[in-house]
C-alpha cells in the first residue's frame, strides 16, 4: 500500500484507472474504473471472472477449458502487480495532445493484475503464474534469469479508409524499397516515437533502440535486459499497450500481428536470455572457449532444440502466425542453432564474454510473453539437467537445402503444432 500511497501523492490528478489482465493468447483485457479501485487492487483484489483466462484471440469463450458456464463462471481475485502502476496519456479524461503536454495533465493510470483463485491461491491458468513457476525452477538452482525482448510491429493508416480497412503508414509503401534501418522512415514518424518514449519513461520501461524494419511501415523496438524475468514479460505487455495507444493518438493503428500482409515480412518477438549465478556472474562467461561456461550454453541450446517443435504452439499461437514461418523471411522454419546467424531458430549473438546469451527467434510478436518465456526457461532448465550436447551448429543459410545441419522442420500449421503439444511427454510443460 505504501507504493500506492506514494503514486497517488505524486499524481493527485489521476481520476481513472485502466485495470489490465492478459489472456492465454496474449491479448490485454480488463476495464476502466475510478481511481478508488486501486485500493482494492492493492488490498484484497478486484473481482474478475476466471473465464477471462479461457478466451480465444477473438474474445470468444472456449467451453473446453471448463472455466465458463459449466463451472458457474466463477470470479477470482485479481491483485496488483505494483511496479506496473503508471500514468498513461490515454483513457477517460486524459489529454488529447500528449505530444505537447506535461505528465501532470494525464487523468488515467494503468495497472497490470495477476489472477488468484476464489480462495486466493495462485490460479494455474493465469500466464503470469505459469512464468513464476518456471522462474522458480531456475532460482531453486541458485540461478537468476536475465531476459530481454525485441518486438516488431506495423504502423497502419486508417484515415480516409472504410471501416476495418488498413494501409501501411509510411512513404516506403512498395516492397521494392525496404528502407531497412532508414533514418528518414523514423523521422517521418518522429512524433509517434517521441510519445512512445515519453509514455515508456512514465512506465519505467527500459526502451533501448527503435529501428526501421524490412517491411513497409514496419518497425522494431528493443527492450534492455532485466534480471527479473517476470518484469521483462510485464514490459512487453506495457510496451504493446503504449505503442498501440500512442499510434492511435496520432491517427494510426499499430499491429503486432505475426503476419499482417501475405507478401511482406511478419512481426517476430525475439527473446534474449542468460542467467546469473549467486555471485552475480553470467554463467556463460569467464571460462574460455572450451570451458564450463560454453558447456552450459550448449546444454541450454540442446534443451531448447529438444522441445522446440512440441512448444511451437506456445511460440506461434494463431493460424496467422504460421504464415510468418516462411523460407527466406528471417523467421525460422527449422530446429537449428548457430553463432551470429539470423536464419536459425536459436542464435548466439556476437557479444563480449560478460554478455554471452541465447537469442530465441521463433515467437510471433503477438504471442503471450509470459508463456513464451516460461517455455524457454523450462527448456533451459531441462537442458541444464540433461547436460547433453546439441546437434551440430549451422553455418550459412538455414533456408538453403544444400546447407548442412538444417534440422527438422518446425510444424507449419496450427493443427500440426496442437497435435505435437497434445502428445508431448515432457512433464515439465504442465
Amino acid at each position: 500500500m505504501s507504493y500506492l500511497d506514494d503514486f497517488l501523492h505524486r499524481h493527485p490528478e489521476i481520476e481513472n484507472v485502466e485495470l489490465v489482465l492478459v489472456d492465454p493468447g496474449g491479448i490485454t483485457r480488463g476495464k476502466w474504473a475510478p481511481v478508488s479501485t486501486l485500493k482494492k487492487a492493492f488490498g484484497d483484489g478486484v473481482n474478475f471472472p476466471l473465464s477471462l483466462h479461457g478466451l480465444d484471440v477473438w474474445g470468444n469463450e472456449v467451453e473446453e477449458t471448463g472455466l465458463h458456464i459449466s463451472s458457474g463462471d466463477l470470479d477470482g481475485f485479481c491483485i496488483a502487480v505494483p511496479h506496473t502502476l503508471c500514468a498513461v496519456p490515454w483513457g477517460a479524461g486524459s489529454t488529447d495532445d500528449f505530444a505537447a503536454s506535461a505528465a501532470d495533465k494525464a487523468k488515467t493510470a494503468q495497472l497490470l493484475l495477476q489472477t488468484l483463485t476464489p480462495d486466493r491461491k495462485p490460479f494455474e491458468n493465469c500466464a503470469r503464474t505459469v512464468l513464476q513457476r518456471a522462474v522458480a525452477r531456475l532460482t531453486d538452482k541458485g540461478l537468476t534469469p536475465v531476459c530481454a525482448f525485441e518486438l516488431e510491429f506495423h504502423l497502419l493508416r486508417t484515415d480516409g479508409l472504410s471501416t476495418g480497412q488498413f494501409e501501411v503508414a509510411s512513404f516506403d509503401e512498395t516492397p521494392q524499397a525496404q528502407f531497412m534501418y532508414g533514418l528518414d522512415a523514423l523521422a517521418e514518424k518522429s512524433g509517434v516515437f517521441a510519445d512512445i518514449r515519453k509514455a515508456a519513461n512514465w512506465a519505467d520501461l527500459p526502451v533501448d533502440t527503435i529501428v526501421k524494419e524490412a517491411g513497409p511501415g514496419q518497425y522494431e523496438i528493443n527492450l534492455n535486459h532485466r534480471d527479473d524475468a517476470l518484469r521483462a514479460a510485464d514490459d512487453v505487455i506495457l510496451l504493446r499497450r503504449i505503442v498501440k495507444e500512442c499510434a492511435r493518438m496520432h491517427g494510426y493503428a499499430a499491429t503486432f500481428m505475426a503476419k499482417p500482409f501475405a507478401d511482406q515480412p511478419g512481426n517476430g518477438k525475439h527473446v534474449h536470455a542468460s542467467q546469473l549465478d549467486q555471485t552475480g556472474t553470467n554463467i556463460f562467461s569467464g571460462d574460455g572457449e572450451n570451458g564450463e561456461g560454453d558447456a552450459r550454453l550448449r546444454h541450454e541450446v540442446a534443451g531448447l532444440l529438444a522441445t522446440m517443435s512440441e512448444m511451437a504452439l506456445v511460440f506461434v499461437n494463431t493460424h496467422n502466425g504460421f504464415r510468418r514461418m516462411a523460407p527466406g523471411s528471417y523467421a525460422p522454419t527449422r530446429v537449428n542453432w548457430g553463432p551470429n546467424n539470423r536464419s536459425v531458430s536459436v542464435r548466439l549473438p556476437a557479444a563480449p564474454d560478460i554478455a554471452k546469451r541465447i537469442e530465441h527467434r521463433v515467437s510471433g510478436a503477438d504471442a503471450n510473453p509470459y508463456l513464451v518465456l516460461a517455455a524457454i526457461l523450462l527448456a533451459i532448465d531441462e537442458g541444464l539437467d540433461r547436460a547433453v550436447e546439441p546437434m551440430p551448429e549451422l553455418t550459412g543459410n538455414a533456408y538453403d537445402d544444400a546447407t548442412p545441419n538444417r534440422g527438422d522442420s518446425l510444424p507449419t500449421t496450427q493443427a500440426a503444432a496442437a497435435d505435437l503439444l497434445s502428445h508431448s511427454a515432457v512433464s515439465y510443460t504442465h
